[in-house]
Formats: structure tokens, C-alpha cells, sequence
């Protein structure tokens, strides 16, 4: 299946920067609600569920009714018991970063596929995990990262591509999942679809 209309459910640039790493045509359709957490879930089911959302916010945006695949994707990360979306203040992003720091935490990015092909429509969800571990972080250098402003829209309060990446000891699997789009597991999961975009 080529030549098929692309839709990325996401304004996210570190999305489209990885989008555009294997497919140059496709839309933007960021989800017009902010994802809200659901309680009692897990982190993978979670991710996924958030992840459906956002696909079908940008499917009921679109009129045609044409062959397309619609793409979303949400990260969250959790530690211990705790699971952590984007901060909410930044006092909450000053207690993730403390709680993250010297420790390894688990870093979910749940995709989801609406793939509509030949008048037939279906979801397809999936999600990767990846390790992360963090060097300690002093009060002050927390404090300072907060002060980049970098953390108020990162789940789990911090950018592994950004200012951060100095505190980020060692990643155990797709580095691309920190991130929020994991390029591989997307492009293997089409290649079964039958979907080749590059």
C-alpha cells in the first residue's frame, strides 16, 4: 500500500522531525483536547489508550472518506508506582525530576494506526518501553533546568534530546521512545500492515 495519505495526530516538532525521517508527505492534525490521565490503568495500556484518542480526535476532524493512515502517539514515564505525564506546575516537575534522579525509570510511548484501506477502516495499538537511568541531580541543578523552561511539556518533566541529556547515564532500548515516537517499532509495525511509506 503506497502512495497513501499520511495524518500525524500531533503538533509535537520532535514528532515531526522523526515522521519526516522516512515519510516527506503527511499532515499535521494535533488533538484539540489536552490527554488526560486515567486512573487504574497501567502505563501500557495507558499509553495506548491516550494514544487511540488522539488518532480518533484526528479522524473526526477529517471529512473525506479516502484510503489514509492516521497516526498517534503519547509517552508517559513511570517510576515505582507513580506514573508521569507532562507536570502540571513547577512544583510538580521539581518533585518528578527529584524522584528520577539516581534511579532507572521506565520511559512508555503507545502508538496507535487508523488505517483505512479499500472501504474497510481498523485500529491497530501497540506500545515500546524503554529504560532510562539518571545520574543524581543536586536541588541546584534542578532547580536550573527548570528555569529553561524545557520540562513543562515533557512527560515526566524532562527532554532526553534537550538540556537534560547530561543527566541521562544509560537508555536500554529504542532511544526513540524517550523521545515520544519510536521510528523503527512504527516502520516495522507497517511493513506488517502492508504500508510502506519511504
Amino acid at each position: 500500500m503506497k502512495n497513501v495519505k499520511v495524518i500525524l495526530a500531533s503538533a509535537s516538532p520532535r514528532r515531526k522531525e522523526l515522521l519526516s525521517e522516512f515519510c516527506s508527505d503527511y499532515t499535521c492534525i494535533p488533538a484539540r483536547g489536552e490527554e488526560q490521565a486515567k486512573e487504574g490503568l497501567s502505563p501500557q495500556k495507558l499509553v495506548c489508550s491516550l494514544a487511540r484518542e488522539k488518532a480518533l480526535d484526528a479522524e473526526a476532524q477529517l471529512e473525506e472518506d479516502e484510503d489514509r493512515l492516521i497516526i498517534g502517539s503519547d509517552t508517559v514515564v513511570a517510576y515505582q508506582t507513580a506514573i508521569m505525564g507532562k507536570p502540571r506546575d513547577k512544583e510538580e516537575a521539581r518533585a518528578m525530576l527529584s524522584s528520577l534522579s539516581g534511579h532507572t525509570h521506565s520511559v512508555f510511548t503507545g502508538v496507535a494506526f487508523i488505517i483505512q484501506k479499500e472501504g474497510k477502516r481498523r485500529v491497530h495499538t501497540f506500545f515500546e518501553e524503554a529504560r532510562v537511568t539518571m545520574y543524581p541531580m543536586s536541588e541546584e541543578q534542578i532547580d536550573a533546568y527548570l528555569a529553561t523552561g524545557e520540562p513543562f511539556d515533557k512527560a515526566g518533566a524532562y527532554a532526553i534530546q534537550g538540556k537534560c541529556a547530561v543527566y541521562i547515564k544509560r537508555v536500554e532500548g529504542e532511544y526513540n521512545t524517550v523521545v515520544g515516537f519510536p521510528i523503527a517499532r512504527i516502520y516495522q509495525e507497517l511493513l506488517k500492515e502492508g504500508i510502506e511509506l519511504c
